[in-house]
């Protein structure tokens, strides 16, 4: 079958109020945004989205919003990831009960991994208690296991298992995995946008930016650059984003300054506790580099296609 979950596809925020629950309507308005702007996917419930920070009611609320939002006009990929392996089914469970058709599924965490093969067969039994679509996460700094490219192999044999996000940062172990896939419809999607360049130029399927929402074009169009094997405009379309993604050291908190920036779509920018909150003096910060990529984005006739 065809490979649909490809493409540029954000980790999205969580717009949340001063009590910590879902702001529906900054939410709503981001993943229509994301929509209109031709984004070709969704990732909800993420750790961008603070999916850990949130109450498990504010998570499946997030996640009951963005599918009814999108309503399958793009995929959504909806996360699981949990302590344990019965933790996890039961959050599919409560996703399949919500119409959603895609989980991403990480090691377990909080935990003292002994071994790989405990992820291959965390992933084993998931895929025993679902009829949905799977996704391996590999997101070390959250989970305190690096998945090898050689168990990413053995996971994706497992029935249900669509496709991999790497945000382990191991580009050699990128390739690995894209040379071991290749001509099948196992999808590989880079999760550290530094690598999106050549990530999309080897063969990736696409990337997974937190900061796409803002300016959607430029995203796009390195994506579409990079499919195609043009160098040259890759180079280009990835320094716009590069310039965006200088925007998360800019507060102490990556959560804070994305959350920020983004919050210039039409929500807030408020953060789960006790996540360290934005100073003034980093909104402003942000806020030049903001002004700076619009600068260069009008220096390219390119400022309409934010």
């Amino acid at each position: 079958m065809a490979k649909k979950i490809i493409g540029v596809i954000p980790p999205i925020i969580t717009p949340i109020d001063d009590n910590e629950n879902v702001d529906e309507k900054g939410l709503r308005i981001l993943v229509r945004r994301c929509i209109d702007h031709g984004i070709h996917g969704i990732f909800v419930a993420g750790s961008n989205g603070e999916t850990m920070g949130l109450t498990q009611r504010e998570r499946e609320r997030a996640i009951r919003i963005t599918l009814d939002e999108a309503k399958d006009q793009v995929p959504v990929l909806c996360g699981v990831m949990d302590s344990s392996t019965k933790r996890v089914i039961e959050n599919i469970k409560r996703l399949e009960q919500m119409g959603g058709k895609t989980a991403v599924v990480t090691p377990v965490f909080y935990a003292r991994h002994a071994t790989q093969e405990e992820t291959v067969r965390h992933f084993e039994e998931i895929a025993k208690n679902t009829e949905i679509d799977l996704m391996i996460y590999n997101i070390p700094p959250y989970t305190g296991q690096t998945l090898t490219p050689e168990t990413i192999f053995k996971i994706a044999k497992i029935d249900k298992v669509v496709g991999y996000k790497d945000t382990t940062g191991r580009f050699p172990d990128f390739l690995k995995c894209l040379d071991h896939f290749q001509g099948t419809d196992f999808v590989l999607h880079q999760g550290a946008t530094n690598l999106a360049a050549p990530s999309l130029l080897m063969g990736a399927d696409g990337y997974i930016p937190s900061m796409a929402p803002l300016y959607p074009k430029p995203f796009i169009k390195l994506y579409e650059a990079g499919k195609k094997g043009d160098i040259e405009k890759t180079k280009f379309y990835m320094k716009i984003v590069n310039m965006t993604s200088a925007i998360w050291p800019m507060a102490a908190s990556q959560t804070s300054s994305t959350k920020y920036a983004l919050s210039k779509l039409g929500f807030p920018y408020q953060v789960t506790k006790p996540t360290e909150p934005i100073t003034k003096e980093q909104m402003q910060a942000i806020d030049k580099q903001i002004a700076k990529i619009d600068a260069y984005l009008k220096e390219n006739d390119l400022f309409d296609e934010r």
